[in-house]
């Protein structure tokens, strides 16, 4: 009788940079593992015979097969293996809440010790790259059908992936000047690193993935006369529009939505200060709106910036923050404050019109809401002030409504999603046409969308050529 597998319930750490270096730097946080750590952390798992932890990937990896090929030190079937499934490993190893999903499901989760499966697989993705030779999968023949893909984010990036594989001809068109939608212009720097996300995109192009930049669908051409050239067209727009508190001086100088603070800094360098000329005023005191991965890169991008004082206001408590553990204490320990269970009402300028104040509300907890957590409220007479010089908006996004309105046939919800027949197939209600990733669920995680993108890539595939792929639904061939 084989000898049971002791337990090893020691998660090795990544090492990362000391917060009182980091916090003057736009560099990764992260090192990464090395390959003895990372043989070290895969030689943890215990291979269950039933993998609850694949349960719990939205893009369908096979977890256990490419984790014990790197306990094996086989570290080319390992990246093998995740890019069957995952076009996108590097991104997803460093900003995909695994701690929620494929971790979470890990049996060791039972002893607070699951397997660290995001380090690994950015480990085997990174290196990959260092050897300077990137594997290229098997490919279909040309089926002489066209697709065409709006976004270049998450979703798209996987829609064209997986369809240029099956031996669609795919172009995959961005409306700003660089691919890779909110993987660029949304997250930091020190969290995704602007090379990271432009390999990944080299890779794209090699599979054979035309990308088109700086062609705003709606405007440079409506999506009916784009359609006009292809066979199926997938919308993976993303929700770029931002959410305000809609208080009183919203409209003062200093105020800010985060999607116009992070793309400041990552489409225009100003990751790359004081090498670049900063494209933001320098603050001295900033507030932050919001508990969630946002508004954390908004407060760590702040302090980044040399701001003295960094706070994030929340109108919950530090329980129900929905923001990553990981990125909650990486905050803290670079310096932001955290002022919970505070409403801001209002923003007080000064005579120029620049801000100075926000006034704000004390709130209190009260019964759960539709969301499971407890509703905040305010408490009566609580009001207080505080000195700020910006305030950054993190608290949400909805998606541009500039294609629907010039597209009559494309039905969208009251909160501006699209709408579609089937959420197992993205289908939307215009002829030919998918969607997936925010621009249906509204703002949510990158591995969400590209597991929505996989699943229409499938879909269209069908529609296509008939062929049903495994883990399809059932959907209504076509051509």
């Amino acid at each position: 009788m084989a000898e049971r597998k002791k337990l090893d319930l020691e998660r090795r750490p990544m090492p990362k940079q000391a917060p009182h270096i980091r916090r003057r730097n736009f560099d990764e946080v992260a090192h990464g593992y090395t390959p003895e750590l990372a043989v070290a952390e895969a030689q943890r798992c215990l291979l269950c015979k039933k993998p609850t932890c694949v349960e719990g990937c939205p893009v369908d990896i096979d977890i256990p097969a490419f984790v014990g090929r790197i306990a094996e030190g086989d570290f080319p079937g390992a990246i093998r293996r995740i890019k069957n499934t995952n076009c996108l490993p590097a991104m997803c190893g460093r900003v995909c809440p695994q701690e929620t999903q494929c971790e979470e499901k890990c049996h060791l989760r039972k002893k607070e010790a699951s397997i660290a499966i995001g380090r690994l697989e950015r480990f085997a993705a990174d290196w990959e790259a260092a050897q300077g030779h990137v594997e290229m999968p098997e490919m279909r023949p040309p089926t002489g059908k066209k697709v065409a893909v709006v976004g270049s984010g998450p979703a798209g990036i996987t829609v064209a992936g997986d369809l240029i594989k099956l031996g669609h001809q795919v172009a995959l068109y961005e409306a700003l000047h660089e691919p890779g939608g909110v993987l660029t212009y949304g997250i930091p720097e020190f969290r995704l690193p602007k090379r990271i996300v432009r390999r990944e995109m080299d890779y794209i192009r090699k599979l054979g993935v035309e990308v088109i930049c700086d062609y705003v669908v709606g405007r440079t051409k409506t999506l009916d006369q784009l359609l006009e050239r292809y066979d199926a067209m997938f919308l993976g727009t993303g929700a770029g529009l931002p959410w305000f508190l809609e208080i009183p001086g919203e409209n003062l100088c200093g105020v800010y939505s985060a999607n116009e603070y992070l793309t400041r800094m990552n489409l225009m360098r100003g990751f790359a200060y004081p090498k670049s000329s900063i494209p933001i005023k320098r603050h001295r005191r900033v507030a932050v709106f919001g508990g969630g991965n946002v508004a954390m890169d908004s407060a760590r991008t702040a302090v980044r910036l040399g701001a003295e004082e960094v706070y994030i206001m929340y109108r919950r408590s530090r329980l129900e923050l929905p923001a990553r553990i990981e990125e909650v204490e990486n905050a803290e320990e670079e310096g932001v404050g955290f002022q919970f269970l505070t409403l801001p009402v209002r923003l007080i300028g000064d005579e120029d019109g620049w801000l100075k104040e926000i006034e704000c509300l004390r709130m209190e907890l009260g019964e759960p809401d539709a969301s499971g957590r407890r509703k905040p409220v305010k408490v009566p007479g609580s009001e207080f002030r505080t000195p700020v010089d910006a305030a950054v908006a993190a608290i949400g996004n909805s998606p541009n409504p500039l294609i629907p309105r010039c597209t009559p046939d494309l039905k969208v919800n009251k909160n501006g999603t699209l709408v579609v027949t089937d959420v197992n197939t993205g289908k939307t209600s215009k002829d030919r046409v998918w969607a997936g990733g925010d621009v249906v669920s509204g703002a949510a995680t990158v591995i969400l969308a590209m597991g929505a993108g996989r699943a229409a890539a499938r879909a269209m595939h069908q529609y296509l050529t008939g062929e049903m792929l495994p883990g399809a639904s059932p959907g209504v061939s076509g051509h």
